[in-house]
């Protein structure tokens, strides 16, 4: 079955992922506004009334900044940590539930495994989206590469893959050195360094799509940033995950399509279906 992922904004000014199978989907973060979330589902085809849970990295506002709206007007479950829950904000206490590293968290056949990660926040976790055999990574907000981020990145098909910052950009720009020295000081962010060195020691054969994420608006440039993976990506589809629009859905499915075959979304229905080209 395959599964079908989006980036609805990624970046400082909010970050929210969307990742789902044909019949139910969880979305990663909530820093957009609720308004804002079903304006980019919409355009991109993508129905709400499949999203059956919304999962919190950490309690950072670019991540959290319209999740009370969200949760509450579509009685949505959102899991978070124990630490970080008292930083949502409004969220009514029932529709919270206790987020761990390493406990799997059943969403349908969607199966999200949390685990820690190096950043500047009271618990920040990343995750690993399993559909059957499909598997999505959300790495982003990554002061450092470790060996949980390593493990679960050697066995995705796809990822949403922090890039903040071009090093000689920061060292050049504006940032007073305080800021520069959280950026790139072990709890911040990853350098578009790297995450191409993660991507060229750890990439499995199988990978098939990147989306580069959390694009600082001052330090990096989207050019840039696909330059320094162009070329090394070989089969892999770099793109991308804007700051200030949507991404198309991405239809991540291991198994081939058969010759002349592709996948078409119903904009009616908001179904993935199959058509010869």
């Amino acid at each position: 079955m395959p599964v079908f992922i989006a980036s609805l904004n990624s970046g400082s000014n909010g970050n929210c992922y969307y990742v789902g199978n044909e019949h139910e989907a969880v979305l990663i973060d909530a820093g957009i506004s609720c308004r804002e979330t079903e304006k980019r589902m919409l355009r991109l085809g993508l129905s709400l009334k499949k999203v059956k849970a919304i999962f919190i990295s950490h309690e950072h506002s670019d991540h959290i900044r319209g999740l009370a709206v969200l949760a509450k007007k579509y009685q949505l479950p959102v899991y978070v940590t124990d630490g970080t829950v008292h930083h949502c904000g409004e969220v009514p206490r029932e529709l919270c539930f206790s987020l761990r590293s390493y406990e799997m968290v059943q969403i349908g056949n969607l199966q999200v495994m949390p685990f820690p990660k190096h950043h500047d926040a009271v618990e920040p976790h990343s995750f690993m989206i399993t559909n059957g055999d499909t598997r999505i990574g959300v790495f982003t907000d990554i002061g450092a590469p470790c060996e949980h981020l390593v493990r679960h990145f050697a066995q995705c098909h796809a990822v949403f893959l922090e890039a903040n910052y071009d090093e000689q950009m920061l060292e050049q720009g504006r940032y007073p050195y305080f800021l520069k020295k959280r950026i790139r000081g072990g709890k911040g962010h990853l350098s578009n360094r790297q995450a191409l060195e993660m991507f060229i020691e750890h990439r499995p054969p199988y990978m098939s799509h990147v989306l580069l994420s959390h694009l600082s608006k001052d330090n990096n440039d989207p050019e840039l940033a696909l330059q320094f993976f162009a070329e090394h990506a070989g089969e892999t589809k770099i793109s991308i995950a804007s700051r200030y629009y949507e991404s198309e859905v991405f239809v991540i499915d291991p198994q081939p399509l058969a010759a002349g075959e592709s996948h078409v979304l119903n904009q009616v229905t908001g179904q993935f279906q199959f058509a010869l080209s």
